[in-house]
């Protein structure tokens, strides 16, 4: 644009911070090895370069052309985009490529334009990276860094028997994750065990920001239909449209709860199954657990019996009583009471972690810490941790 000419908003840059003059969206460190590859000398940053000619000298290294990447298999498929494994020319790294059509009439989908502009922005250990953009006529293709397995395929891998210290790990990471983009107004509004994405370090990240959206206040104008219905909270799935952040912790709770059992918390098929399941464990909703319910429309038309609470600790008896209380916060039908992230991260259920894991700069991995290490899963066919094998299906589900 004109004004980036303009010497009042060219931005100023140090010479201490190369990278700050990336204007894409990637957060890669190209090592002097590749470099030379390339065959080309890391310059010396004397002056601002401008917006064009630092799209240009990307442009040269190969970020945000499609024949930088070579494509190795298909991962998934759905309604807007299809993900292949691939591999960058330029690191040897193995990534993530998702092909997202352009609807001529349409152009970009709302979807993928909110996952990028919202991923760009995030830069967390707990998140999947965002490395390249590539825009032509008839497809935006968006890549990730690769990941080997999600949640659920390490659920399957290990005959659904995870060692509870694995699941305090793993519950960590996701918190961490959510937190980050909590604290950003952002919400995820879809998690899932497909959605949480594992490499083989047992590193854990938030991926498929597809229906994930920056929270401005006030909220009062969201769609209905955004959680996959397992996941979902009694609120959203009683009609509330002005949700915030307590509709990602009722979804982490579930997934809690799945990993301590090997079963899904509230597998309902239907709305009305989903929620008799709730309330049939989690006691059928009153004015004091749940302000307001009482005119209720929707709850009042469904005419459920009255259900008495039932004690968490006998459906999941592998949690200790610090993850029962956890559980429990997370699960609360008042979304005022409901457990935030940033909370959750100093339950007591996590004090055996240690004290370091709570001050990891952002995009540090809770596996640097020598404290932090995953046992084997009881449950597990080989090794301490083995990534999911690669079926055909991987993934399928997120996408």
């Amino acid at each position: 644009s004109s004004s980036s000419s303009s010497p009042l908003s060219q931005p100023t840059i140090t010479r201490l911070s190369p990278n700050k003059r990336m204007s894409l969206p990637m957060d890669i460190r190209l090592p002097p090895e590749f470099l030379k590859k390339l065959q080309m000398e890391s310059p010396q940053p004397c002056k601002p370069l401008s917006r064009m000619s630092r799209r240009a000298s990307l442009s040269d290294i190969g970020f945000g052309k499609l024949e930088t990447y070579v494509k190795l298999g298909k991962l998934g498929e759905g309604t807007y985009a299809t993900v292949f494994k691939g591999r960058s020319k330029l690191t040897e790294n193995l990534v993530a490529l998702k092909e997202i059509r352009l609807e001529h009439e349409e152009g970009a989908p709302c979807t993928a334009i909110r996952e990028v502009s919202l991923l760009k922005n995030l830069k967390h250990a707990n998140i999947v990276t965002l490395h390249d953009i590539i825009h032509t006529d008839r497809c935006l293709t968006l890549v990730f860094e690769y990941l080997d397995s999600d949640l659920k395929q390490y659920l399957d891998n290990c005959g659904n028997l995870m060692s509870m210290h694995n699941v305090k790990i793993f519950m960590f990471q996701l918190l961490r994750g959510l937190s980050y983009c909590h604290k950003r107004k952002i919400l995820h509004r879809d998690l899932k065990p497909q959605n949480l994405l594992i490499n083989e370090k047992g590193e854990l990240k938030l991926a498929d920001f597809g229906l994930a959206r920056a929270k401005s206040v006030p909220t009062k104008t969201y769609s209905n239909e955004v959680v996959t219905l397992w996941y979902r909270p009694p609120d959203v799935l009683l009609g509330s449209t002005e949700y915030s952040t307590p509709i990602d912790m009722w979804g982490v709770g579930c997934i809690l709860y799945e990993m301590a059992t090997g079963r899904p918390m509230f597998p309902g098929s239907t709305v009305k199954e989903e929620l008799h399941l709730v309330f049939r464990l989690m006691g059928t909703p009153t004015e004091e657990t749940w302000p307001g319910i009482s005119a209720n429309e929707e709850f009042k038309s469904y005419l459920f019996p009255q259900y008495r609470a039932q004690a968490l600790i006998n459906h999941v008896p592998r949690l200790d009583t610090e993850g029962i209380d956890l559980l429990s916060a997370l699960l609360l039908y008042d979304t005022k009471k409901r457990i935030s992230a940033e909370a959750s991260l100093t339950h007591t259920y996590f004090l055996s972690l240690g004290e370091n894991i709570h001050s990891l700069p952002d995009t540090s991995s809770v596996f640097s810490l020598k404290e932090v290490q995953l046992q084997k899963d009881p449950g597990h066919r080989s090794s301490v941790f083995q990534p999911p094998g690669r079926g055909k299906n991987r993934r399928q589900s997120i996408f």
